[in-house]
Parts: C-alpha cells; structure tokens; sequence
C-alpha cells in the first residue's frame, strides 16, 4: 500500500522498545493488553515524531518573516489540533509524512533565501537538503508527491524568473541553475527512494502476510513461502481447482445450462454454465487432459512425457459432469463484447473437428520459456488462451449473474488475451490414488531453493503492486468521506469504542484552527482575485513590496495547501479525514501569512541573505514591523477558543472519560458526526 519509510521508522520505534515480533496485528483493533506490544512505548515514540511539526510550523513562518507572535500563534493551533493529536497518538504513518512535508517547505524556504548567493555551499547545502526530504516525504506514502509538486512549482516560477533577461543573467548561467535543480531536485529524490527500498528488501527476507499481492516470482525470493514449501509440479491427468488471481473465486461448473434467452433479447447456446465460485466445492475440479500420448510406445509409464509446459495445448474436463471447457463465437452473458465460456459433453468431442478445437487451450506461464518451464500448483500465474480465437478465461467482480446462476460471477472469454487480470493459479491438486503419479509424488522431495530477483524488477514491480492496491480501495466505508466536506469538518471517523466504559476516540479536528484555516485560504484567493483583476484596470491598491510578500510568501503556502488537497478530487479511491492533514497545516501557515497581511501596514524587506547577486538597484531598505494591538488581540482570542474546544473535545480524541449520551451529543458540534453512546 505505501513505501517502507514510514513504516521502517515505525519498526525503530518497536526494536528500541523491545518488542519481539509474536504478535502480527492481523486485526484493526486487537486488544494489546497481556500482549509482548510494548504499546505504550511505541506510541509515544510516534507521539514525539508528531510533536515536530508544532517547531517546523514556528520556524517556517519566522523564515518568511511572520511576527513571533503569528509564529507562536500557529504553531499553537497545531499543537492544540484534535486530529493532529489524535492521529499521532496511535501507531500510524501519517506523523513521519507530515514532519519530511514541513521539512520540505522549511528547506526550501531556506533556499529561496540564499537566492542571492546562488552557488554558495549554503545554496547548494539547502538545496540538497529540500531534495533529501522531498525524497523521504515520497518514501512514507505516495502522496508525499504532493510535495514535490508544491515545491516544483515554486522551483518553475523561479528558473522562469532567472530566466528573465532584465536580471541580465547569461544563458550559460540559466543552464547552471537548472542542471543544479535537476540533479538535486529530481536525480538525488531518485536515488534516496530507491535506497529505502534495498533497505526495506534487505530486511524483511522471509515470508509474510502482504506476500499475495506479489508476483509468484517475488513470492519465490522469500525465506517460508508456502509457494516453495507446499507447491506441487503438476502432470498430466491431475485433477485441480483453478483460482482466479484477482478476485480469489474458483472456476466453477455445474449440471444448469445459460437461459435460452438473455433479458436483453440474445439468444445464447444454451451450453452449461461456468462461472465464478468463492467458496471450495466439489464442481470446482478439472482434470488436466493432454493432447496426445503422454506414456511410451509399449503402453509403459513415462513420468517427463507428463510434464506440462509453457504453451503446451491441453483440455480440461470438468470432473463431476465429464464435459470439456470450451468457448466459441457466442457472446457472453452480461458483456457481449467477450465470448461465452461453457463446456462441452466428453462425448461429443470427437463427433466433429470444430468441437475437438473449440476445446483445447493453450497454457500461458507467466515468464515462462517454450519447452523449458513447468506447471505448478500455487507458485505458476497462468493464462489459459483458447486456441481456435485467442481469448483468455477471465473474470471480474462487478459480473454478478441473475438468479439462474445462482448470483455467481461471471466467466467469459476476454478478446485481450494479455489482460493482467486474466491470472489464474492451481490452488488444490487432487491425485488419483490408482495412478502411477501417486508412488513418484509420495517419494520425498528436496527442498526448492530460493529464487534470485534483479532489485530493479522487485523495485518496479512493487511500485505497481502499490498503485494497483490503492486504486482498489473503492469499496463503501461508513466513514469514508469526500474531500469537499473535509475543511468544513462535516465528517469524522471513529477510531475506538469500549462498550462497557462508553468511551470512544473519535478522530475529528478542531473546528477552531480548521474553520480559521479554509477562512484564511479563502479570503486570500478573493484578495488575489481582486487584486489581479484592479491591476488589470491599471489600479494598484496594495504597495508593491507588500503584494510581493503576499505572494512570495502566502501564495506559496496557499499553492501548497492547493496541491495537498484538490489532487484528491481526482481520485476514486477510498479517502478519509486523515488524508487531509498535510493540507490542514498549509492551511495554518495561509492563516499565519493572512493575519500579519491584514494587520501590518509595513513589512521587512528582502528576508533573504545579501550577496553578490543582490546588485544596488534591488536593494530596498529594511522596514520593522509596526506593533499591531488587533494583531495581538485577534491572536489571543482565536488561541484562547482553540485551547478551548481542544479541552473540551479531549474526550473524543483521547478516549479516557466516559461520557453520558447528554455529555456526547454536547460535543456533537456539527450535526453530521457519527458519534457512539448518544442515547
């Protein structure tokens, strides 16, 4: 699901706390008490990794030359943030994230201030710095490539402004710069993510429960998979249950035939039906028959004739009705672009030549080589493409059949035969005890050795593993929610409930810092709004010094905020509150920014380190900021309601007190949370 940073640090945490390994988390709220967890220490360590970013907030802003008492002021609400507290309470990844984001934005907020000494080791010292942490933002989940799109958008604007001729920077130089943002921004990120994943193949060697969304060639690199240990070579005339790899259902058949007319008026063959079953049963065997002879001339058992590679051709007879898999030019019942897979009666195969082709069926091996690799139960992907029209048996589970089909899946023959979802793998083998097969299987067997894997195919294929899971995740959640109701607070999610102690810990912010935050973003998009279209009327209300401030700083804060939360409006998955906060501190910083614009009538300028590049006619002279009561008054008030709600949403967010249903609908704020223990 997420690359192996964050969950690396999470496993520091653990070692250093003594934790041995006995126990497998297999279950969202399993109980740790009377466990080996050392819990308590383990969230603590997440706790401390969740506090940082209350300082990188207050450093952020004291960089981009907020008063102290803005910094303080938004470095508080972070701190007194519900959701931030609660989440870093508990052994999750999003406190890591968080902290290598806020590093991010501080490192190159840095950068941007030695731009005036460009190719100092300063400049090149933080530079590196915003790449490394960029890098390690990526390595804990995926959306951390939020971050290096906030950051390459500033990184754009400010080569095009390099770029400008009136700075009277040479081509050669603009070259410099951009080779110098290349390889620190994009080749350094690279390397550093890459290094996570050698270290993350390095240590977890053996076998484990995330094992299945691997590749049968990946799986085969690891100490105690059952692939290795419990995979049989199959031969011909096994009789076996064929799993579809993606939705986990058994090609399945039974005596019933496909309704002579479909609900949308096709005809159909009124052949037997084959579908999809997920549950073990005895229609779910088929006997691997081969085409032609498998024993010697003399009639004499031969063990390597009955063999089964990579494109052979076979049949597979449906043991409880004796009839053949087959498909032919008939379309399938719910989507007609895809052929119809039924059977065919063992003894009609030979009654003419079109039956016996319409029955055979090549055997795909994924990374198989012609002649050489060999059938296997559990440890072989393979694809069965018909021969006569190169379909591939396949499946999905949005095709649920009608009742005449008892509501199972549908099986039918999909025209792209290279569909990577048309995978299926041996999960039984049932050897017919009379058969000669018997004696050879019964004999030990050495153990398989482990396969070698290049890092680079592990690496690509965990990639797509990752991005594969994570656009599967479309199922319903009760507190799923969408990313338009997340600044509103309109949605919570509860994390635990103690029946007996009527305590919960339900995950929502505080409405104090999240209101004030999407406030804050607003009111400077309407400002930025006006503000554009008056220049464009040759009106210039707000100071050019100033405006660049507003821009230079607020913008960008603004542009981050943007870019960790409107790419979730894009995705279908399934998203929560959670995913949120990257952009609730984004939010903060557009508040900070905000607060000092609207109470200051003067700022200092330039914040940034003077240089050789800082020539007499950019210079503007240093300005203090004038001491603003409203600044102050404001900052104390909306610090006084956050510490406030923070108190007495406490109990939500930590789980400690048991409240009566009067106490819990008190605290039901908004009218759309979900809490428990309201009556």
């Amino acid at each position: 699901m997420h690359p192996p940073l964050a969950k690396l640090i999470v496993a520091l945490g653990a070692w250093l706390a003594g934790f041995d390994g006995s126990f497998e988390f297999d279950m969202i709220g399993d109980k740790y008490a009377g466990t080996t967890v050392p819990f308590r220490e383990m969230r603590g360590y997440i706790a401390v990794i969740g506090a940082l970013p209350v300082p990188l907030v207050h450093e952020i802003l004291r960089e981009t030359g907020a008063r102290g008492t803005t910094a303080v002021l938004c470095a508080l609400l972070v701190m007194l943030d519900n959701a931030h507290v609660a989440q870093t309470r508990l052994i999750l990844l999003d406190a890591p994230l968080i902290v290598f984001m806020l590093l991010s934005l501080y490192c190159y907020i840095r950068f941007y201030g030695e731009r005036y000494r460009d190719f100092s080791a300063a400049w090149w010292g933080w530079l590196a710095a915003t790449g490394v942490s960029l890098a390690l933002t990526v390595s804990c989940k995926l959306i951390g490539v939020f971050a290096f799109l906030t950051i390459g958008g500033a990184v754009v604007w400010d080569l095009w402004n390099v770029l400008d001729i009136r700075r009277g920077v040479p081509l050669r130089k603009v070259a410099k710069h951009f080779c110098a943002r290349a390889l620190l921004l994009i080749v350094l990120p690279i390397g550093v993510y890459l290094a996570w994943f050698w270290v993350h193949f390095a240590l977890l060697t053996h076998s484990g429960p995330g094992d299945e969304f691997m590749s049968a060639e990946f799986q085969q690199t690891l100490i105690g998979n059952e692939l290795l240990e419990h995979s049989i070579e199959l031969h011909a005339f096994d009789a076996i249950t064929l799993k579809h790899r993606g939705t986990n259902v058994f090609l399945h058949s039974h005596p019933e035939h496909y309704p002579h007319k479909y609900d949308d008026g096709r005809i159909s063959s009124d052949g037997q039906q084959v579908t999809g079953y997920p549950h073990q049963d005895a229609n779910n065997f088929w006997r691997i028959v081969p085409v032609g002879p498998v024993d010697n001339a003399d009639g004499s058992f031969n063990v390597t004739k009955r063999h089964l590679f990579h494109k052979q051709h076979i049949r597979l007879l449906h043991e409880t009705t004796q009839s053949y898999l087959m498909s032919h030019d008939v379309a399938a019942p719910l989507m007609p672009t895809n052929e119809e897979i039924t059977t065919l009666p063992a003894d009609e195969l030979h009654a003419d030549e079109e039956n016996e082709q319409n029955t055979l069926w090549e055997l795909h091996i994924n990374g198989g080589i012609d002649g050489v690799t060999t059938w296997s139960s559990r440890r072989s992907w393979v694809r069965l493409i018909h021969v006569p029209t190169r379909v591939a048996v396949w499946t999905n589970p949005t095709g649920e059949l009608p009742d005449w089909a008892f509501h199972q899946q549908e099986v039918n023959g999909n025209k792209n035969a290279l569909d990577k979802t048309a995978v299926w793998v041996v999960d039984e083998v049932r050897v017919d005890p009379t058969s000669p097969m018997h004696a050879v299987r019964a004999q030990p067997q050495p153990p398989r050795p482990l396969q070698t894997r290049a890092f680079l195919d592990k690496f690509v294929e965990l990639q797509a593993t990752m991005l594969d899971q994570n656009n599967k995740l479309t199922q319903s959640h009760p507190y799923a929610s969408r990313p338009i109701v997340w600044p509103f607070l309109l949605h919570g999610v509860s994390y635990w409930s103690n029946d007996e102690a009527r305590r919960q810990i339900f995950f929502v912010g505080n409405p104090a810092t999240w209101w004030s935050g999407v406030l804050a973003v607003s009111i400077f998009s309407m400002l930025f709004l006006t503000d554009l279209v008056l220049r464009r009327r040759g009106i210039y209300q707000i100071p050019y010094a100033v405006r660049q401030r507003a821009l230079r700083t607020t913008g960008f804060f603004a542009y981050a905020w943007a870019c960790h939360y409107l790419p979730f409006f894009l995705m279908g998955r399934q998203l929560f509150l959670h995913h949120y906060l990257p952009a609730h501190i984004c939010a903060v910083l557009v508040l900070g920014g905000m607060l000092d614009f609207l109470t200051s009538d003067t700022i200092d300028y330039p914040l940034n380190a003077g240089g050789p590049s800082l020539t007499p006619d950019r210079v503007r002279g240093r300005m203090r900021r004038d001491a603003s009561h409203v600044q102050r008054i404001v900052a104390l008030l909306l610090a006084v309601a956050t510490a406030a709600l923070f108190v007495y949403l406490a109990p939500l967010t930590y789980g400690h007190v048991s409240l009566t249903p009067e106490q819990v609908l008190a605290r039901k704020l908004v009218p759309e949370w979900q809490l428990h223990y309201v009556k």
